[in-house]
């Protein structure tokens, strides 16, 4: 059991929460659409659309915003989206993974390169850096579900892997091939969990100081304003000290 990295818990204290909000649903409502397109437009059928439904409606998505971005996949006039995985680095050698949806490859390629250029890092090859994380499902629930141990043992007996536990709260994580398995379990065990999602879990987190973090905030910024980007992960931590700074 190990915390979870505290500046993803500083990253979501931050500002600009309407701003951050409106860009969030935007990026969920994309993802809403292309995995009904993908497959079945009945959440109960298609699980990855119906972890979509759970990450919107965990930050308060309005039900007639989801069903409108279900409705649109099965439009002709439904845009065509590529996924896309890049991955480079940042200040200090920190490792970053970009994962995108794009009706254009060129104009997003040429955006993140640009990013990490101005963030005073470089863009690498895909698999350049993926190789120092692993891909794994993630549920996390507030401190309020139980204590460490209960948690723990909730998670093991629905067949997860592991958890990392601190003052903000649980997060657990299992095979991606078991992920919608261990989230129907642990809702009976703890209700309802806060989010539940594919991710790259980093193998180790790097400690940086403040004029390396001020850089990486800046890549992410960048990263997380460009609407061709869904997701950013990364392998940096902030200690306190650094943090309290910023």
């Amino acid at each position: 059991m190990a915390g979870h990295s505290k500046w993803a818990n500083i990253q979501h204290r931050k500002g600009k929460q309407d701003a951050i909000r409106s860009k969030m649903f935007s990026k969920l409502s994309k993802e809403i659409t292309v995995a009904a397109k993908m497959g079945d437009p009945d959440p109960d059928k298609n699980p990855r659309l119906r972890l979509a439904v759970k990450a919107a409606k965990a930050v308060s998505m309005p039900k007639d915003v989801i069903d409108r971005a279900i409705k649109k996949s099965q439009m002709g006039d439904a845009a065509d989206y590529t996924e896309i995985r890049y991955e480079g680095y940042g200040a200090g050698g920190i490792a970053v993974i970009v994962e995108a949806m794009t009706d254009n490859l060129n104009r997003t390629a040429s955006n993140i390169r640009s990013y990490f250029t101005k963030a005073g890092g470089n863009m690498g090859q895909t698999g350049s850096v993926s190789h120092s994380f692993d891909r794994v499902g993630e549920i996390s629930y507030p401190a309020a579900a139980g204590s460490a141990d209960d948690v723990m043992m909730a998670a093991l007996d629905a067949g997860a892997d592991d958890v990392e536990t601190d003052e903000d709260g649980h997060w657990i994580y299992c095979k991606v091939e078991d992920l919608s398995a261990v989230s129907d379990a642990l809702e009976k065990a703890l209700g309802e969990s806060t989010e539940s999602k594919l991710v790259w879990k980093p193998q180790t987190r790097t400690e940086v100081d403040l004029e390396t973090a001020q850089k990486l905030m800046k890549l992410i910024d960048l990263l997380e304003e460009d609407d061709d980007v869904q997701t950013v992960t990364h392998n940096f931590d902030v200690p306190e000290e650094v943090a309290a700074q910023l």
